[in-house]
């Protein structure tokens, strides 16, 4: 068989010699160090976000301290939304750097990171050129979406690791020079597979299917296909098996709600949760190529121009059929299509570089002066918002935060502009900065109500002799169970994503009503000091509730209130 994988297109002379030699020597240290300094860095020095990161890092936590790494709870109660395998890697990081905020979000950067060494990988062995290689992987790491979950607690940058395994093996699988290569290729999608499935479910090898299955029907390799295809069936459903057998001995309930629940009705269901039209991610997809969006269409366009040729013909179904599929389910969040990235980033470095040598600089040129523009009206939102309604109020540091993230945003898109063959990766570090600094430029009433964990930590002290724990906002409740470590935060009017695990009879207490709340209070407080973690958003005049017992010891910043109560309420 023809290596088609070796045979690349002859690389015309380029302009730029003096670049292309120094990349092997500098280009890769030179992207270890921006992940050093703008990924790793920034992890511990802004509060976990709501509702996502919370959640994550109190659920595996809870995983990690209670001991059960088979069936997901949240908060104490049973939460079968995702598998356990998602939670076992931020278990993981927490177990070996602690509960603190780097431990709960490393997973996501070294999933992304180890995202973008296997972009370097396929890119390598689809051009065997240097530069669109190391420019593939850079390509990624400054997509605004790839580059802002790598510094989040969530699953998606896992599942896109274990996709972006799964699909750079089939390629090997499919177009491998030797039967070494294409039989290591399958075993490793049956790992990506099991990988992918105990992240976030069936999803994991329904991608891979809707990619292979047309590139091989249209490029002739249904032979390999059947071949090898088998081999990585059996592998991922040896892996899967046993968690599967035993999620579901410890909860015979899982599989029924997990499939249909978050499988069927999201995907289908009139009711489905977050849902959205099917156009939802068009403008998502520009969004999340920032800085780069104005390098979409050309890279997409260049990819169906030349979709008789196996490389361009993979990348494009690669990027196609997981676009489709999330764009026909009824339900949708924007992270849905983080795996359109990996491609898409291929796509564009294969562009991009080509562009330079051949001095075509019109769309690079364009793109800095989009970003131009992006960061010119920031900068000025910005002066406008704080000089009719201030947001910053007695936050030098956060307000001189927030202007260089605009100013930085501003030189990258006019260097990239006056200068696009010198200064075409401008950009890159405009978005770099953005997501090491913007968390902290945050305004303290953002940093109150959407990482309330902060606000608990400086009131730690006071809430650890609590014998109870109250709150009525379910993105409190959680930080205050992940920075305390206890899951028996009881809910006040509230249910949310816990209506499942509410449900079971042994959740019964739970829960309670603001008519119930006093007597709660009563009951518990006879036991010991009772700690209380109130959002007064959506009350009216933020007025705190009259229940409160006289005598409390009462915290406020913003919509946010923590009370500390040892006495009983009048009756």
């Amino acid at each position: 068989m023809t290596d088609i994988t070796l045979t690349s297109q002859r690389i015309p002379k380029s302009p730029y010699p003096s670049i292309e030699r120094a990349l092997p020597a500098l280009a890769y240290p030179a992207l270890l160090l921006v992940f050093a300094l703008f990924f790793l860095a920034p992890l511990g020095f802004h509060g976990l976000w709501i509702p996502d990161e919370t959640r994550y890092a109190q659920a595996a936590q809870e995983m990690l301290h209670g001991g059960n790494w088979v069936a997901p709870h949240f908060m104490g109660l049973r939460y079968f939304e995702k598998p356990a395998g998602g939670y076992w890697l931020i278990a993981l990081g927490q177990a070996l750097l602690g509960d603190n905020l780097f431990g709960a979000r490393i997973a996501s950067a070294l999933t992304s990171a180890a995202t973008a060494a296997l972009i370097f990988l396929l890119a390598r062995k689809l051009w065997n050129d240097t530069w669109k290689t190391w420019t593939a992987g850079l390509l990624y790491m400054s997509f605004g979406l790839a580059a802002g979950q790598a510094g989040y607690a969530n699953i998606d940058p896992q599942l896109t690791l274990w996709i972006t395994l799964g699909l750079v093996a089939c390629w090997y699988a499919l177009e491998g020079v030797n039967a070494r290569e294409r039989w290591s290729g399958w075993g490793l999608l049956g790992v990506a597979c099991a990988m992918g499935f105990m992240t976030k479910g069936f999803l994991a090898w329904l991608l891979p299917v809707i990619v292979v299955a047309p590139y091989a029907l249209l490029h002739k390799r249904w032979r390999e296909v059947l071949k090898g295809g088998p081999l990585a069936i059996l592998l991922a459903i040896l892996l899967s098996l046993p968690w599967a057998i035993a999620v579901s001995r410890r909860e015979a309930d899982f599989w029924q709600f997990f499939f249909w629940n978050e499988h069927i009705r999201r995907f289908a269901g009139s009711n489905a949760q977050h849902a959205a039209p099917i156009w939802f991610f068009i403008p998502l997809l520009f969004a999340g190529a920032l800085p780069w969006a104005l390098l979409v269409v050309p890279s997409l366009r260049r990819s169906w121009r030349e979709r008789s040729e196996r490389r361009s013909a993979y990348l494009a179904l690669w990027f196609a059929m997981p676009f489709l599929f999330f764009s026909l389910s009824k339900g949708k969040l924007p992270t849905y299509i983080l795996p359109c990235f990996v491609p898409l980033a291929l796509l564009m470095a294969n562009t991009l570089v080509d562009k330079l040598r051949q001095r075509d600089l019109l769309a690079l040129r364009g793109n800095g002066l989009l970003n131009l523009m992006l960061g010119s009206f920031a900068l000025l939102g910005l002066g406008v918002v704080q000089a009719v309604h201030p947001v910053y109020l007695h936050q030098p540091l956060q307000i001189a935060l927030a202007v260089l993230v605009c100013l930085t945003w501003v030189l990258c898109g006019l260097a990239q502009w006056l200068r696009p063959s010198r200064y075409w990766l401008a950009p890159a570090l405009g978005l770099w900065v953005l997501i090491a600094l913007l968390p902290a430029a945050m305004p303290s009433s953002v940093v109150d109500n959407k990482m309330p964990d902060q606000f608990i930590a400086r009131h730690l002290d006071a809430l650890k002799a609590s014998r109870s724990l109250l709150s009525n906002e379910l993105g409190a409740a959680s930080a205050l169970a992940w920075r305390l470590n206890r899951s028996d935060v009881t809910l006040l009017d509230v249910t949310g994503e816990l209506q499942y695990g509410l449900a079971y009879p042994d959740a019964s207490d739970r829960r309670i009503t603001t008519q119930e709340v006093q007597a709660w209070l009563a009951r518990h407080i006879a036991n010991g000091p009772v700690g209380i973690v109130l959002s007064l958003s959506g009350k009216e005049g933020g007025t705190p509730p009259s229940w409160i017992p006289p005598g409390s010891q009462v915290f406020r910043e913003n919509n946010l209130l923590i009370v500390i109560s040892r006495t009983a309420p009048a009756p």
